[in-house]
């Protein structure tokens, strides 16, 4: 008899005996040679510590809070939860959310998906097409070999079912498709009409190598995303799991599996999923958030739903990325030893958020500070009327935007209380 696999959380606990290295930016140079979890134990901090700068931290009071939110959130609303894998890539983040009620981790492409089975996810939603042979190839050994690994992937045209058919071809157990509806012209991957679902659904249907389980899409590519527009675009979503449930084409299903729900409008999500009517089979109503995690300051800090229905809750930003003062060559303008290679930047620029400055770490607002340009490993800061620019050798803490383009830069992250102390470290693999 095979052994079962240990938990994500035995495999996460594992990344603690990790040695720290040159791999690891930031990290405290003299903390070389010792464990992860030796480092951890020592409770440095980040400010007198030994770290080098720039250093990416996260606070670990936001990160239990957010990770709280969102599952208790999916449970008052009915909803199960595989959140985004591919925003932290990070396994013991992986293991904190399923011990926080998610039903798996949703990634994108199959790399993604040997990372969680390499820490033990049993349940991975894999929001894309996938008819690359190897890796379905791949897939189905992980499936033979594992009875309760779940696995569910998106198809979008007929040739894509007859490339998984042939790759899968003498599977043992079928791979579960859900048909994926795009959001409108102009969106990335799906089907566009309701015929053109039909026909993928009944080729899925009609192949023995795949199991068609149900539909799926993704809300915040709606043309002019607006409540009723998004809300519009759900309630289509809905209607064709309906249709293709009334053709009994989720016949083989054991449940019916819908799915949406990126981090901008969860809250429409759920009121529509709310409203669907019974099918012939129990329905998994799957919700995909990934970025609340680490939530953000800026786009999703602006976007999220619980502007819109504040008695739910509040998601707390939970990045600071501390850079330093280098140059100051004219009176008006600041250089930090951050940049590209450190910071996200493809949604917006970093924003000051405190200044740390003399010997005894007196800290302050950054208010009136800009940052204006980013270079690869340099950041122009700038004062408005009334700012005070840091002085070289000044720590400044950056707010950074989209998390997903955050966690990919920082192999090991510093988990760290309010005081700056290092509590833990999260493990990105990307």
């Amino acid at each position: 008899m095979a052994t079962a696999q240990p938990g994500p959380d035995v495999l996460a606990a594992r990344l603690a005996d990790e040695r720290v290295d040159h791999r690891f930016k930031g990290l405290p140079p003299d903390a070389d040679g010792l464990t992860v979890g030796e480092l951890a134990a020592q409770r440095r901090t980040v400010f007198a510590g030994g770290f080098t700068t720039p250093v990416l931290t996260l606070s670990a009071g936001a990160l239990e809070h957010n990770l709280g939110l969102l599952g208790a959130y999916s449970a008052r609303h009915g909803l199960a939860f595989a959140p985004h894998g591919k925003t932290t890539m990070a396994p013991g983040l992986f293991a904190r959310q399923l011990a926080h009620g998610a039903w798996g981790i949703t990634v994108a492409v199959p790399h993604q998906v040997r990372v969680c089975r390499a820490f033990g996810v049993r349940r991975v939603f894999l929001a894309n097409e996938l008819v690359d042979a190897a890796a379905l190839r791949w897939i189905a050994g992980e499936l033979a070999a594992d009875p309760e690994f779940r696995f569910v992937c998106y198809v979008d045209s007929v040739r894509g079912v007859g490339l998984m058919d042939r790759a899968l071809a003498g599977s043992p157990r079928p791979v579960d498709v859900v048909v994926e509806l795009a959001a409108g012209e102009g969106a990335r991957t799906g089907v566009r009409t309701e015929a053109e679902a039909v026909e993928v659904a009944r080729a899925a249907a009609g192949s023995s190598a795949l199991r068609l389980v149900g539909v799926a899409g993704y809300e915040a590519q709606v043309p002019g995303a607006s409540p009723p527009a998004v809300a519009a675009w759900l309630r289509r979503l809905t209607g064709l799991a309906a249709r293709l449930d009334g053709a009994g084409l989720f016949a083989e299903a054991d449940e019916i599996v819908l799915s949406a729900g990126g981090s901008e409008w969860f809250d429409a999500v759920a009121d529509v999923l709310a409203e669907l009517p019974p099918l012939s089979a129990p329905v998994l109503k799957l919700l995909r958030s990934g970025a609340y995690v680490a939530h953000d300051h800026g786009h999703y800090e602006r976007l999220t739903p619980f502007n819109r229905v504040p008695r739910e809750g509040a998601l707390r930003p939970a990045f600071l990325l501390w850079a330093q003062v280098v140059s100051r060559p004219t009176p008006d303008e600041a250089f930090l030893n951050a940049g590209k290679r450190d910071v996200s930047y493809d949604l917006a620029l970093p924003v000051p958020r405190r200044v740390r400055s003399g010997p005894d770490g007196a800290e302050r607002p950054a208010d009136g500070l800009t940052v204006t340009a980013l270079s690869d490993q340099h950041a122009w800061v700038r004062a408005e009327p009334g700012g005070v620019l840091p002085r070289v050798g000044d720590w400044v803490g950056l707010g950074l935007a989209h998390p997903c383009t955050v966690f990919e830069k920082w192999p090991l992250i510093p988990v760290v209380e309010d005081d700056g102390t290092v509590v833990d470290y999260v493990r990105t693999f990307f």
